[in-house]
């Protein structure tokens, strides 16, 4: 049975730059969260968004960042663009 935290367990795809980074911002947003708000959804985001960089920066893995960087990236190569502009401006 898996929990929650099992999308942060694997091969680490954080430098240690990030890492220190994400630990600080994490700390910093949460601790943002504890003042006292009108909007308590307020709090609630922010400690949910600083756990998130505090427990990306302590792991070393952020789930995200590994999502966006095996999507294929499709270009569009220069002739298209040229063309598509071309058609464009032959439509006005």
């Amino acid at each position: 049975m898996s929990n929650a935290l099992s999308v942060f367990q694997g091969p680490q795809n954080l430098s240690a730059a990030e890492r220190a980074i994400s630990v600080i911002a994490g700390l910093g947003l949460a601790a943002a969260a504890t003042k006292p708000r009108p909007n308590p959804v307020l709090n609630i985001a922010a400690l949910l968004g600083g756990a998130y960089l505090g427990i990306r920066g302590a792991t070393g893995r952020c789930p995200i960042k590994q999502a966006l960087q095996s999507m294929p990236m499709r270009m569009v190569p220069a002739e298209a663009k040229a063309q598509a502009r071309r058609s464009r401006a032959a439509r006005r």
